[in-house]
This record gives C-alpha cells, structure tokens and sequence, in this order.
C-alpha cells in the first residue's frame, strides 16, 4: 500500500473546495458523470483506430445510490486507469497563488472547477470521503484503488476489480444527505445529464405488477444519446422538431418556427433555435436557450454568448469551443464566443428574412407574436435594426400590414404638414381610442396599431431613423393640429370670450391628485365633436418610458396632464357660450370696467418704472405696483366666482365634461353616477 499527500501548494484544498463552492456543489455529479462518459468515448475511439483491440462491449455509464451505506457510485466501463496515471491525474494539481485563486473565483464555482481542472475533486463537495477503484484497458494493467478522506493525505492499493473501467464512489457528507434521496439524483441526471452521448443508466425501468411498481431487469436509461441536434436538418420533419420543443418545455404553446444551427467553421455550433410566442412579460421569456458542450449541460444563463434580445429564443446551443466550466469574465472576453454571437444573430436575421420573402402571408399572421422580439433587436442592436428595417411590419387598425417603405408610400400624400414633417399617426387601444381613430379616418388619414409593450420606444427609434417624420398618438391633439396643413380661414373666438368660456368649464374640471386638466377654445368645424379630450404626446410617452427606464423615473411622478378642447363652432358650445353672457353680464360689467381701469393704471405705472433702473425706483412706486397687481388679482377672482358660479348650476357643462371623460374612461364612482341620474333628467 502507498500512502502520500496530493501535489497542492496550498494547506488544505478541502475546506476551500467545501466552502468556496458550496453554492454550487450540485454540480459534483455533471462532473463525475462526465468524466466517466469522457472514458467510455475515448475507449470508442481509441477501438476505432485499432489501438484497443479488445471487446469494448456495451459502452455506459452506471449511477448508483445506497442510501444504507450513504454512498453515490458512478460507474463506468471505459479506459480505466492505471496507478501511473492516478498519481498524474489525480494527485498532482496545478494548483498555485493561492489568495489570487480565492480573491478571484471565490463567487465563480464553474470558472474554480474549469480553470484548475478540478472536475474530480468536485466530488469533495458533497462528500467526506472518495474512493477510485479502477482497471485500466491496457494488457497486464492491475486494478487500483485510490481513497482519500477530504484531507490531502491519500492512500492507494491494488484491488481486487476484474473489470475494465472505474467506479467513482463518494460517501456523502452528513449536511449533503439530500443527496442520497433518489429523487434529488433523478432530478440532477434530468437537468445535466439528459443528453450526454453515452447510456447513463440509473436504477431499473419499472412496471406495474401485483398493484405496486416493481423493478424490471432492464437498466433505466436517463438520456437520449443522439438528440435532435446531433442531427442532419434533412433527416428530420416538422413534427420532430416540435416534439423536441414539447421535451423541453412541457407546458409551452407550439413554436412559431425554428433555425437548426450547424457550423463547423471558424469555430463548431450545433443547435436548434425556436421563435417563442411571445405576448407580454419579456423577462418570463428569458433564460430558456440551454447551453450544452459535446452534450454536457453548461448552463441557461446564456446572456455572454448570444446578444440580449436572443436571450428570448428559446432551444439548445452545443458547441465544444465553449468550455463546459464557462465564466463569466471568459464570456466577455473570448474571441470565439463573439463570433457564435455574430454568427446567431446572422442566423436568425436570415431566417426572419427568409420567411417574409417565400411566405409574407404566413409572416404576417404570426407577426403579433413576432414583434416584441423583433422590437427588442431593433432597439438593442443597431446592426439587428439595418436587417429587420426590411422585414419588420407595422399595422394599422384596420389589420393590414406594411413594411417601413409600403406605410412612408401609402401616407406621404396625405399625411405630410406644412413644414414637410411626415405625421404617422397610432392608437394604443383600438377600442379606447375609437372615436378618434374614425375623426383620422374620416380626414383620410391611416392610423396604425401600436399596442406592444415595447411599442413606445420603437416610436422614438423610428423617429430617429426615418427622415422628417413625427410619431404622435391619434387622441395627442385635434385632428387638425395632428397634421397642421396650410393656414386657414377658421373663425376664432375673440380672446375675452374664449378665456370667459373656457373659465366657466375650468372650474367644473374634476379635481385629481395626479391629474391635470388644462381647458382650451379650437374651432374644429360644426361637425365635429363639441368638447375633446388630448393627452400631450411629449409628455405621455415621457411617463410611458418611465415605466420600462428607471433613469426617467421623475417623468413617472409627475401628474398626467390633459387638455380639454372646446369646440366653438359646435351648436351646443355657442348655446353654452351665448347663455352665459346672458346670465353673467350684469354681474360681470362692473368687474370688467374695474379691471381695465386696473390694467390701464398697471400699464402707466410699468412704462415708468421701465423708463429708471432699478435701484432708482422709490419704495413709493413698487407698493402702488404691488398695490394695483392684488387689486387686479382680487377682480380676477371675482371674476372667476362668477363665471364657476354659472358653470356649476349649468347641466350642459357638466354634460358635456362628463361626456367627454367618459369617452376616455375617466369618469368612474361618484361622478359616473351623478352623470347617470343626469342623463335621465335630461331625457326626461
């Protein structure tokens, strides 16, 4: 028996194995398992070339559980090794520095494992003690057992194993019990293991017998061995592919389509890339492309290796030139993982491109669940955006579709203003925003659809990208300030009247503590409707990117801001307007006679003062300023008492508002009761 320390510059490896990659330490048996697939494979082809000239039998890994014992083997009938090469493999580790290892990859447990090939003491992890027993395929090797107790003191003897191959077995630590629950291994093997190139076999397949399960002598394969990707596109149906989507993700609608990656130049990348359907939650979305290396489960984190807005597809990338112990620091670094970024968005764009071009009905119908994820490269890849621009569709309300050049074609006559701005005007709710969708479209306009969650900062994009064009939502305005023509002849209220008027509805306006309303006169022709309610464009947009961007937060707290237009070429603005100048004259004519003067006086005293500098105006003169200012301030409000006076006992104001909130879905509880009982007197 030979007894002797593992080859490590530090003191002990084990409690830095044990304390560093706890976190991590399910992980032990993707490595082991893996390393007993490695020896099987390399046994293979070893055969192939005639180097073993041996039977390699039935070529599979075994994983075994003994709860009563508390161990874990895995077994496998590979290479096996002799005691030259466990002292090479396994008691010499590179392993130096120390503290930079630990200030390093202390958070890491895959860079630790990958970058000091420490796969096999992974199993330390979980176990307070290990054994080796292994016989190699080379002729007159003897079998050796190699043990060690989580310290770096080992022992190793020969043994009595007559088979060719190695068994791992691990006596799990007494806080790893989990471990040992067949379960929690099942679990594990499904989750790393599922699609590993040799046999792992774990327990037996059962069957139903005597009314219990019952074990079978047929071995319980945990992996298919050649999984979809492993094979040639031309092989395979549609139907193949969608099961291999049902595999994955049991509980998914079905795919919208799909891209069967195989490349073996500059680098090699298998794989299949689904189109998800998706609706709302981007990040619901995230994280289900899985990573494998020759087969080997990595990770689903797959943010490094593919650009963000593919983190959305779902599917499988395998390829070797990724290690399977991956970093996150060597993602960002590595040239060959950029190059698989470029290579799939290329991939994709292709297929995206392809699809329009051969099948544009098809493209379209599935374009609803196509945008978000389209809208997501655009706007986060700016190399995305110069290949979708060709394919990416907008749709108008009426469900027709059109690419960015068919919509510029179809709405550039029409729907250009006077400075030569192109205006697309969009409803966010069809439903919501009907009644002004139809005042567009009776004014031949073409108001599109942009009801997505990311639609509102595509909107900023496209108006950075087309040339003189403005977004703006059909409800932003009056129809004719969306898209200001050549000036016209319209009549305008003389400026006392509008502001009398739009005082009386002022004052009516519901009062809220995050919205405003701001009340404006418009002639808008007599067929068009008497009060509207417009929501700013700039400012909306503003809080609705506050909602995806914290950085604009402070757009979010502000209070929503709406105007409401009266229309003073309707008949029942002119009814509002001609009767309250009959009911408010009197009391409005002494007012108004006091604030000319008062203006008058104002207008003296300013030119005076504009005629000194400030340091030469006397104390005397800012009071009678000061003064004449409350003086017109006190009318004002007096002014104002009056005309909210005859607005409140006015039920055609309140109508009308009430009409209009409604209209928007703003008039709720108390308010919309008031305005049922309302409408009732009025039919009455």
């Amino acid at each position: 028996m030979q007894k002797g320390n593992i080859g490590v510059t530090t003191e002990n490896i084990f409690p830095v194995i044990k304390k560093f990659l706890y976190s991590d330490h399910e992980i032990f048996l993707r490595e082991i398992v893996s390393n007993a697939v490695d020896a099987t494979q390399k046994l293979k082809t070893l055969a192939n070339k005639g180097e073993f000239k041996g039977e390699t039998g039935e070529l599979k890994v075994n994983v075994s559980v003994d709860k009563d014992k508390g161990t874990i083997t895995v077994s496998d009938n590979g290479l096996g090794m002799t005691e030259e090469e466990i002292e090479k493999y396994i008691n010499q580790i590179a392993f130096s520095g120390a503290n930079d290892f630990l200030d390093k990859y202390k958070d890491d447990a895959n860079a630790i494992i990958g970058h000091f090939g420490l796969g096999f003491y992974s199993s330390f992890m979980v176990s307070k003690k290990v054994e080796i027993n292994t016989k190699s395929y080379k002729e007159d090797a003897k079998a050796v057992k190699w043990s060690c107790d989580g310290s770096p003191a080992y022992e190793i003897a020969e043994s009595d194993k007559s088979n060719r191959g190695t068994d791992i077995i691990m006596y799990i630590d007494d806080d790893c019990k989990e471990f040992l629950e067949k379960n929690k291994i099942q679990e594990l093997l499904n989750k790393y293991c599922r699609f590993l190139p040799v046999p792992v076999a774990f327990g037996k397949k059962t069957e139903w017998k005597d009314g219990k399960q019952v074990d079978t002598d047929e071995d319980n394969i945990i992996n298919d061995t050649t999984p979809i990707w492993t094979k040639k596109p031309s092989d395979l149906k549609d139907e193949d592919y969608k099961k291999f989507y049902r595999q994955l993700y049991p509980m998914s609608d079905e795919p919208l389509f799909w891209i069967h990656l195989n490349v073996d130049f500059p680098f090699h990348l298998t794989g299949i890339l689904y189109f998800p359907k998706i609706k709302h939650n981007i990040e619901l979305q995230r994280n289900k492309i899985q990573l494998y290396c020759n087969q080997v489960y990595v990770t689903d984190s797959v943010e490094g290796i593919v650009p963000d807005f593919l983190t959305l597809l779902h599917g499988v990338i395998d390829s070797p030139d990724i290690p399977l112990n991956v970093s996150r620091s060597y993602l960002q670094s590595d040239s060959n993982v950029k190059k698989i970024s470029g290579y799939i968005t290329k991939k994709v764009s292709d297929r995206l491109q392809s699809i329009f071009k051969n099948d544009r009905k098809d493209f379209e119908q599935k374009w609803d669940d196509l945008k978000i994820f389209i809208n997501y490269g655009m706007l986060t890849q700016d190399d995305f955006y110069d290949k979708a621009k060709n394919f990416a569709l907008l749709k108008d309300c009426d469900g027709k579709y059109f690419t960015f050049e068919e919509y510029q074609t179809l709405i550039k006559d029409n729907q250009t203003d006077k400075e030569g701005q192109l205006i697309y005007l969009y409803a966010q709710d069809k439903e919501a925003q009907f009644s002004y969708i139809e005042t567009a479209k009776n004014k031949g306009y073409n108001v599109l659809l942009l009801d997505g969650q990311l639609d509102t900062p595509v909107v900023s994009l496209l108006e950075r990208k087309f040339e003189k064009s403005r977004f703006t939502r059909v409800d932003a305005d009056v129809i004719d300030r969306l898209i200001v023509k050549e000036s016209d002849n319209k009549s305008v209220l003389e400026a006392n009247r509008s502001a009398n008027l739009s005082a009386i509805f002022q004052a009516q306006m519901p009062k809220g503590e995050k919205t405003e309303f701001h009340v404006e006169t418009q002639a808008m022709g007599e067929e068009s409707m008497p009060v509207v309610i417009t929501q700013s464009e700039y400012m909306r947009r503003m809080k609705e990117m506050a909602q995806i961007q914290p950085g604009m937060s402070f757009y979010g707290e502000m209070p929503d801001m709406y105007n409401l237009v009266l229309n003073t070429d309707h008949a029942l603005i002119k009814e509002v307007l001609g009767d309250s100048e009959a009911a408010t004259s009197e009391a409005l004519k002494p007012i108004e006679a006091e604030l000319k003067g008062l203006h008058a006086r104002q207008a003296i005293l300013r030119q005076q003062q504009d005629q000194k500098k400030p340091e030469e105006i006397t104390q005397e003169e800012k009071d009678n300023m000061t003064k004449c200012n409350e003086d017109i301030d006190a009318q004002e409000k007096l002014k104002q008492e009056v005309l909210a006076g005859y607005g409140n006992d006015n039920s055609k104001v309140h109508q009308l508002i009430d009409l209009a909130l409604l209209q928007n879905g703003m008039l709720k509880g108390e308010a919309l009761n008031n305005f049922v009982k309302r409408s009732i007197n009025l039919i009455k």
